[in-house]
């Protein structure tokens, strides 16, 4: 393996910590908590940070056993500890950036103990270059966390034929961190994993591995068993609530959770979600030869891999935040001979990546300059469709600033691409990195105009008078219920658990279209959408006998310009 390293300039520890700093930073604050996954997640943070207890997920009042409560503890403490500095939601969000952070280290620790020195850093280049990293490493939700206690076991098996009682300590904590970020997935796809290895190859059938193992087994007992003992003795039911429904109904579809997967889902998914390291890993593998693959070492990617997907494929739930995991395997391989590319190969894919992401940044800064010297945002078609155009953009200088040095950064560095052994790879994820800092300084306010829920709950709260009373909803879903806590303080008492609750004030969500129908006795006072989504309405009713309702308020798109934050 020490054959694959070139003379040509090879990645340095201070710039891949560069690097990773510019890809993670950017996009954890200045924004809201969006839908789909952070509105709901962040309303069970919420819950344990404002004094509740750890052992029962809350949301919005009610107990939402879909997994175990390790991100939303650690957010807590997290949000709680950079709080004074920031808005409560984005002190939260540094808890996914931290989380990221880890699995790149991991990544490249589990590279280097594979390939050999240098190549540590050119499989966490590789990572951050993945399509499918990029926004759920931002992201405020369980899945940035499992994917870190994947990449710890991962690194655990790494270690386990030569450093078992280390291996077998970060096995064992790695599935015990994923096992209490999102359940039972963790356990199940590392535990194959493990056990196949000494059954296929016969160099992981050794003393020193089943010691590893054996390490492991007492590293995970403490996650594996502390939250779900406290659980059933709070309550069997919630317990069976989370542990039958939400793993094994979720999984083999008999709860009818979660997006319906199809056969060729994760098919269509993977080649993009996985770029560029799908193609560099296969071309790692094809380099190797047979040969080479019967190397103990490659033997445990290509195995980790291949469980991943087959236990994906089977699941009867499918979403593009649950192949994050493959992405460490995948990684680790591409790193074998990323550096081995052809050089016309090499060249060509260098020059697109500058051409590409060179032509959308410019397009980047082209539509932010619109923006302030118009005063409006750019009229292009497309974006239209999607983010509000009465959105009223501001200067901020040091949103600015930090885009301007990402952007000289990148153009310094351009020139000195010719020097660097994984020349195209280090190209693709440096332009990458460019564009989502952009996005995230320079786009991100319009953006959060266009997907966060503060404006329109906040005109709601101003439709009702002080001394409302309960607030009941129908068809309100679970992001929306956390960030009408959050925005107002409000708890709704929704009609699908407590039918008979008498409350003079009800909120309704539906969609563009529908009709609304009340029994007679109701008026409408309110109506709202967020300024971004065409689809999603919501309708504010009061009882026609209360009489400190002024007549009916509508604001079909409401501003988000003006409100303050909660800190």
């Amino acid at each position: 393996m020490e054959g694959l390293l070139t003379p040509q300039r090879q990645l340095t520890l201070p710039f891949m910590l560069l690097l990773g700093i510019a890809y993670v930073v950017p996009g954890l604050v200045g924004h809201d908590p969006w839908k789909p996954n952070e509105a709901y997640s962040f309303g069970m943070i919420y819950h344990i940070w404002g004094g509740g207890d750890w052992v029962v997920p809350m949301l919005a009042g009610e107990p939402f056993m879909e997994k175990p409560p390790l991100f939303y503890i650690s957010a807590a403490y997290v949000a709680a500890l950079f709080s004074s500095w920031l808005p409560l939601h984005d002190a939260a969000r540094l808890t996914s950036g931290i989380y990221a952070a880890a699995t790149l280290v991991l990544v490249g620790l589990s590279a280097r103990a594979t390939w050999g020195e240098g190549r540590g850093l050119v499989a966490a280049t590789a990572f951050l270059g993945c399509f499918g990293l990029l926004i759920d490493s931002h992201q405020m939700y369980t899945d940035i966390a499992l994917l870190a206690g994947f990449a710890l076991s991962f690194y655990g098996l790494v270690l386990g034929r030569t450093r078992p009682a280390w291996g077998g300590l970060a096995l064992g904590t790695g599935v015990g961190i994923g096992f209490m970020s999102k359940g039972l997935i963790a356990p199940g796809v590392m535990g194959c994993v493990a056990v196949s290895l000494p059954a296929l190859f016969g160099a992981w059938r050794s003393r020193d591995y089943l010691r590893c193992l054996a390490v492991a087994l007492l590293a995970a007992m403490p996650w594996l068993t502390l939250w779900p003992y406290a659980l059933y003795q709070r309550s069997p039911e919630l317990f069976m609530q989370w542990f039958w429904i939400n793993n094994f109904g979720r999984y083999f579809g008999f709860a009818h959770l979660g997006a319906e997967s199809d056969p060729w889902f994760y098919t269509r998914t993977l080649p993009w979600f996985t770029w560029p390291a799908l193609p560099l890993a296969l071309w790692s593998a094809w380099r190797l030869g047979p040969e080479g693959l019967k190397q103990p070492a490659l033997q445990l990617p290509v195995l980790t891999l291949i469980v991943m997907v087959a236990i994906l494929g089977a699941s009867a739930s499918a979403g593009t935040q649950y192949a994050l995991p493959v992405l460490v395997p995948l990684s680790v391989l591409a790193a074998g001979a990323a550096n081995l590319l052809p050089q016309r190969v090499a060249a060509t894919v260098d020059w697109l990546c500058r051409v590409a992401f060179g032509l959308l940044a410019l397009a980047l800064w082209w539509g932010w300059m619109e923006m302030m010297f118009q005063g409006h945002p750019p009229e292009w078609s497309l974006l239209a469709r999607h983010l509000p155009m009465d959105f009223e953009p501001k200067f901020q200088g040091f949103a600015f600033a930090v885009a301007a040095a990402l952007t000289l950064a990148w153009v310094l560095l351009l020139p000195r691409l010719r020097e660097w052994e994984i020349r195209p790879l280090l190209s693709w994820t440096a332009g990458l990195t460019l564009v989502w800092g952009l996005v995230s300084t320079l786009w991100l306010p319009w953006l959060d105009a266009a997907k966060s829920y503060r404006g329109v709950f906040a005109s709601m709260q101003r439709a009702l008078p002080k001394d409302h009373g309960c607030l009941a909803s129908q068809s309100l879903g679970e992001h929306e219920r956390a960030m009408l806590e959050y925005v107002t303080g409000i708890i709704s008492v929704r009609r699908e658990v407590q039918p008979d609750a008498r409350c003079d004030f009800i909120l309704l969500q539906g969609r563009a279209g529908d009709r609304v129908e009340l029994p007679s006795g109701w008026q409408l006072v309110w109506k709202g959408n967020r300024s971004g989504d065409n689809n999603e309405r919501f309708s504010l009713f009061a009882r026609k006998s209360d009489a400190g309702v002024d007549g009916p308020r509508q604001e079909t798109r409401v501003a988000r310009a003006g409100l303050g934050r909660d800190r």
